[in-house]
């Protein structure tokens, strides 16, 4: 039942960023089946820094680092995501909504 909870958060996850993309400018994001895809891929990017360069670098750290690595994230995973289209300030404030959407409807088991 470990991958029905792993579902859950991206289905979560595909909803907060389709959010983000009506409240934010500069973050335009086009369907579900894209957010998923978006949430996936910025899974894995968010994986492959925290193997990298450890979790005090992670997205999902809290602190400026982690908000600026989440943004670096977010505007990288434009190039990987068909319909994802986002400005660095977009970006930067997708980043910042997605934590304090992330405050009331938490995407990570914690």
């Amino acid at each position: 039942m470990e991958w029905l909870g792993t579902v859950v958060r991206f289905v979560v996850s595909a909803v907060v960023l389709m959010i983000v993309g009506f409240i934010v400018p500069g973050f335009r994001m086009l369907g579900f089946f894209n957010a998923l895809l978006a949430a996936v891929v910025i899974a894995a990017i968010g994986w492959v820094i925290e193997a990298t360069l450890g979790k005090k670098v992670s997205p999902y750290s809290r602190g400026i680092v982690g908000f600026l690595v989440s943004a670096i994230v977010i505007w990288t995973a434009q190039f990987i995501v068909p319909g994802l289209a986002v400005s660095f300030i977009g970006a930067l404030m997708a980043a910042f909504a997605i934590g304090i959407i992330d405050m009331f409807v938490p995407t990570t088991v914690r």
